[in-house]
């Protein structure tokens, strides 16, 4: 079922992307008919009470995906299991029955499953799931997969060496939680979940627990809660249903029931009448945040009726309704946050919703923020909204659902999989898009605004409130009070408030351009490619695809960009450039634009860049002459709006103040100061001082220069379109585009890379965190792109052989990357970076182990089995991406921008299949040599 509620901004680092479903308290007395089951998934129970779901489904081809969901997480530990449902994830890829240690990752990633980017799994309050999808073009492949499956679900080893083992790389993993957010999380998490269980249970567990459970402790979590009646497998794919249903019998009906099994507690938060309050600073938070809970009084239920699902699209409407007031006010002059958000839904206690406010503001800005969150519901609660604002919130949802209809067939397995998952779980239901696209077309016009309006008076109330503040402890911001939180609310039921006003609104464009011309056409027969010139001289390049149904992606650059200003000019635009397009065009703020093109599929992003000013988007076929009209409106009739202009500064400005307190933000500051300390026109970290040379204006005429000349653009198209309208709309709004026919270019400013074997230490934090990067940077005197890509090669096949390494043999990091690169324009520069984070104590030593791998491909190359990895993950990321609108738009484009060949796509294949340790023992010693930094953080 297609998540109706908007889900919570505020999920916090430390817990492992929890995916989150929001059942609501419904009217037991309901006796509508019950919402249906989608006929293409095939749900089933075993013998043993192990649930399955099974979907044929064709995006992307030769591929399936397979689940194994535990209806078991960090809440179901004993106090001696804190944090070890987590270390069962992480040992299930520690070997089991069939795959020894290191062989399952070894296997999947020979058959090109990248671990990380692929495989995966991850580990909540109530549930751990395990993602793996695997290539259908064989059947041992398919085996294979249902066998780890099997092993994960029944067969781990858990010997005592590997627990011993991996004790290090989870630490590193709690490590990578610690700091300010963790610090002020344990002293307002006891009142959010106020005496409850989720409390106690954050998933990452606790350091001592960590170090020092027994072996026991773990096997018998494993014992305790893997067991069939609290499992499902999921598997959606390419692949028949008979055949994946044969599968999951064979592999999972063989293992009994549990006899005695131990009872799964469903733990749930006790109401409580108090307002609790939490006021939490600490002197290396990052930001300060407002954070309110109207905690419900009953227990949630599933949404199982057509009446609950009308409630969800009510409570969806009010969610969308006042998120788009908020919205409004962030876009003031002077906003009173940076962000803020609401929506009704679960906490992670799944028990009891909660109408949730949510802010993150400036330092000093928190009793504002507040106040205006529960002004705005305050004046929801007099009033009610406007009959205009829930038109366009009903627009938004149905046009939201249509473009999922239309991509029904297109729809990735994982997508599917995803909403399996979420039933098993917590009974959400799976009608299938089909019936919730006709029924929501149904309901939608019974909604009223009296629904809509009703609901706030059961949200707001006195008892089982949660009030949080959160922000850095400095001598110079006044710290706030209970008292003057409290007297806030009170103040803000007895003040006299206004309804909420909007003006009408006209047409986005009310006068259509003068219609152009298109001069040539050229088709490229072998890639389906058209070619357009039109008679201001701008260029159309478009590619029809069936990938989508409903999208059509677009691109469009003009050589030029921060190239052609003067340093002084870069030093006074860089930063305002990214409040130009918060105007508006036409006379139309952001805010309106954002109204005008309610229930509309529209994006357009201006923007100028480094040698280029650039324009992209998307759209759907619907919507493709607004989209149209509005990237008109960039090049022509961007609003010039200082008051924009100051509510996009004054946010930026508040949100950066304290995120240089962040030890790892701090260490990339530094870090990129250092490696443009030669870069005349490098402007690094916005800070105040640099604010106050920024020039709007300059930057807004800057702009006009840049988009004045369109006969030096090309524009791209990618997708479902009809070829006809396409080119009619070229004709209308980019051939009547005004052009200059400058011919512009763009010029060489760019700065050489510091040389040398260099070291750049930096010291921040209190936490024992730190990061290592190992840089090697210069220049090459020509660009071969057949290096380029061994370079990139070369980083995936070492970040291979550092997992291995500094994961599994040294257990000294959680995560690490190696990626590399060769630029074709101006100086061709490479740059190649080794990345992790570690202990202090490990520094030196785990540097020292990644020079030396790298070191032995220098000298030795890399093995045919290490070779054939990446090559096969190569070859599988290919297959996909040739069915993908986005790869289609960025081949195309880069082959214009680039100046190469566009036809070399065609033997990608045969490039990624002829790829020889030599060429990556090569690239490795001619780039990898000569100039090195080793870049450190480390703790105060």
């Amino acid at each position: 079922m297609k998540k109706l509620l908007i889900a919570s901004v505020f999920i916090f680092a430390i817990i492992s992307c929890n995916s989150i479903s929001n059942p609501k308290t419904k009217n037991q007395t309901a006796t509508s008919s019950a919402i249906p089951t989608d006929t293409d998934v095939k749900k089933g129970t075993l013998s043993n009470g192990m649930t399955y779901y099974i979907r044929l489904n064709p995006k992307p081809e030769q591929k399936v995906e397979l689940r194994l969901v535990v209806k078991a997480g960090s809440v179901l530990e004993t106090d001696k299991q804190l944090g070890l449902a987590h270390f069962m994830e992480h040992m299930n890829f520690n070997g089991s029955k069939n795959f020894n240690k290191n062989e399952l990752v070894d296997y999947l990633q020979s058959i090109g499953v990248k671990f990380g980017a692929h495989l995966n799994a991850y580990t909540s309050f109530d549930e751990t799931v395990y993602i793996l999808p695997i290539p259908t073009d064989n059947d041992e492949k398919l085996e294979k997969g249902f066998q780890i499956l099997e092993d994960w679900a029944f067969n781990a080893s858990l010997t005592d060496e590997e627990i011993d083992k991996e004790r290090g790389v989870v630490l590193e993993e709690y490590r990578l939680g610690l700091g300010a957010d963790k610090r002020m999380l344990k002293e307002y998490l006891p009142k959010l979940m106020y005496n409850s269980r989720y409390a106690e249970r954050l998933p990452i567990g606790t350091k001592e627990v960590l170090e020092n459970f027994t072996y026991e402790d773990l096997r018998s979590f494993y014992k305790d809660w893997y067991r069939p009646d609290l499992m499902a497998i999921v598997a959606v794919g390419d692949i028949s249903v008979d055949v994946l249903e044969e599968k999951i019998k064979q592999h999972f009906n063989k293992y009994p029931a549990a006899k005695h099994p131990k009872q799964r507690t469903e733990y749930t938060s006790p109401n409580h009448k108090e307002t609790l309050v939490s006021i939490v600073t600490d002197p290396k938070a990052s930001r300060s945040t407002v954070q309110l809970y109207y905690k419900g009084k009953e227990k949630a239920t599933p949404t199982k009726t057509v009446n609950d699902y009308k409630e969800d699209l009510t409570i969806n409407l009010f969610n969308t309704m006042l998120n788009n007031r908020l919205e409004e006010l962030k876009n003031s002059e002077n906003p009173p946050f940076i962000y803020a958000g609401t929506w009704y839904g679960n906490l992670w206690d799944k028990s009891k919703n909660a109408y949730q406010n949510y802010a993150i503001t400036s330092e000093t800005g928190q009793l504002e923020a507040f106040k205006t969150l529960i002004t705005e519901n305050e004046r929801v609660l007099r009033y009610g909204f406007l009959e205009s604002e829930l038109n366009r919130a009903k627009n938004a949802l149905l046009n939201a659902m249509e473009r999922a209809f239309n991509e029904k067939d297109k729809t990735e397995s994982s997508r599917h999989a995803s909403e399996y998952i979420q039933n098993f779980l917590n009974q959400e239901p799976i009608p299938g898009i089909a019936w919730e696209f006709t029924t929501i077309k149904e309901l939608l016009p019974k909604i009223t605004l009296d629904n809509c309006n009703s609901l706030i008076a059961n949200y707001i109330h006195d008892d089982n409130r949660v009030l949080i503040f959160t922000g850095p402890d400095k001598k110079e911001v006044k710290k706030i009070s209970e008292n003057e939180v409290l007297n806030l609310l009170k103040e803000v039921k007895n003040t006299t408030l206004k309804p909420y006003e909007e003006k009408n609104l006209g047409a986005l464009m009310s006068t259509i351009p003068t219609t152009g011309k298109i001069t040539s056409i050229a088709k490229d027969t072998i890639l389906n490619i058209t070619k357009l010139t039109l008679s201001n001289g701008a260029k159309v390049s478009y590619k029809q695809t069936n990938f989508k149904n409903n999208q059509i992606l677009f691109n469009g650059y003009s050589y030029g960009g921060l190239s052609l200003y003067t340093d002084e000019e870069i030093l006074k635009t860089s930063l305002a450039n990214r409040a130009l397009t918060e105007a508006g065009v036409n006379g139309y703020s952001k805010t309106d634009l954002q109204k005008i093109l309610a229930g509309k599929s529209v994006r357009v992003y201006p923007s100028i860049g480094g040698l280029s000013e650039t324009i992209n988007g998307s759209t759907t076929p619907k919507d493709l002459e607004t989209f149209f009209q509005l990237t008109h409106l960039y090049f022509t009739k961007l609003n010039y709006d200082e008051s924009a202009y100051n509510s996009y500064k004054n946010k930026q400005a508040a949100y950066l103040k304290n995120a240089i307190s962040r030890p790892s933000t701090y260490f990339s500051i530094e870090l990129d100061n250092f490696l443009n300390q030669n870069n005349p026109r490098h402007v690094g970290f916005p800070t105040e001082e640099k604010w106050n040379k920024t020039s709007y204006q300059l930057a807004y005429q800057k702009y006009l220069e840049r988009f004045a000349d369109a006969s030096d653009f090309h524009f791209y198209f990618v997708g479902n379109f009809d070829e006809e309208t396409l080119q009619n709309y070229c004709k209308t709004y980019l051939a009547s585009l005004p052009s200059t026919y400058s011919k512009e270019n763009y010029k060489n400013v760019s700065s050489k890379p510091l040389e040398g074997i260099l070291e750049k230490h930096v010291t921040k934090g209190d936490e024992p965190k730190s990061l290592v990067k190992i840089i090697f940077s210069g220049t090459s005197e020509n660009y071969l792109p057949n290096e380029n890509y061994y370079l990139k090669s070369l980083g995936e096949l070492l970040t291979i052989k550092l997992v291995e390494q500094l994961r599994e043999e040294e257990s000294g990091v959680y995560g690490v990357s190696a990626r590399g690169n060769i630029h074709k324009l101006l100086l061709k520069k490479y740059n190649f970076t080794i990345s992790f984070p570690c202990g202090p104590e490990n520094v030196e030593k785990l540097s020292e182990k990644a020079l030396a791998e790298l070191e032995k491909i220098k000298k030795n190359g890399v093995s045919e089995k290490d070779l054939n990895k990446i090559k096969e993950t190569q070859l599988l990321e290919h297959k996909e991406a040739l069915k993908q609108n986005n790869f289609w738009i960025g081949t195309i484009k880069n082959a214009d921008f680039l100046k190469t060949d566009v036809h070399h796509i065609l033997n990608k294949e045969d490039k990624i299949k002829s790829l020889t340790s030599d060429h990556l023992k090569k690239v490795a010693n001619k780039y990898l040599t000569k100039n090195r930094i080793i870049a450190t953080l480390k703790p105060e």
